[in-house]
């Protein structure tokens, strides 16, 4: 039988604490923090594990998972290689949409915005705080180019582990971006597919909380 014929039989029954206003925190930003902790606290493998989602001038769309490396008032900071496809969408089209995917907790986090590069004195201090062959990984990858094969890139990564035996320096290409937030949803898995969804709206200099319909 098909895979595929299962797929409609596929579900899960959600079951959690109603999510409601008058215990979420004044701006997302905390109540991102209050969540993440407990995403952390439940043992959830790689909890700061993100989709990122782009699209070109164009309009062409495309995700991939990527690590959130910090958050504050702020935004949401990631680092990348800045001739990678998320890279030149980023430069065409500055605005992203993040997802946090706790499923083992029956949450859900998006966040929507516009997007900044980090100054690159931010971007050196992250990058030297990387594991050595991360640096090297970081030169070795002309990230989303085409390669002609595994070994081409394992000879790239040892010359380039000959010339910087120690400390590799940041590449002019690879960077942080942070992500500016203008709305960000909370979603709580609840019974009957009838889910809580509150959603922070940025209104000026102020935070508008409301709710979605499931």
């Amino acid at each position: 039988m098909d895979s595929a014929s299962h797929l409609p039989g596929l579900r899960h029954s959600y079951e959690g604490e109603p999510l409601l206003e008058s215990g979420m925190a004044a701006d997302p930003v905390t109540q991102f923090a209050l969540w993440f902790a407990d995403a952390v606290g439940a043992g959830l493998p790689e909890p700061n594990a993100m989709v990122v989602a782009t699209s070109s001038a164009g309009g062409r769309p495309s995700a991939r998972t990527v690590l959130l490396k910090g958050f504050d008032e702020r935004g949401f900071v990631f680092f990348t290689n800045y001739e990678s496809r998320k890279g030149r969408d980023l430069g065409e089209n500055p605005r992203a949409c993040l997802l946090f995917p706790w499923h083992p907790i029956r949450r859900q986090v998006r966040v929507e915005g516009s997007v900044v590069r980090l100054p690159r004195e931010d971007s050196t201090a992250y990058f030297h705080s990387r594991p050595y062959g991360s640096r090297i990984g970081a030169w070795a990858s002309r990230q989303s180019a085409v390669v002609e094969s595994r070994e081409q890139l394992d000879v790239r990564f040892r010359e380039l582990a000959e010339r910087w035996p120690q400390d590799p320096p940041l590449p002019d290409f690879w960077g942080g971006f942070r992500v500016v937030p203008a709305e960000v949803e909370f979603w709580q898995g609840q019974t009957d597919r009838m889910h809580d969804r509150l959603r922070y709206r940025r209104t000026g200099g102020t935070w508008t909380l409301e709710r979605l319909a499931p």
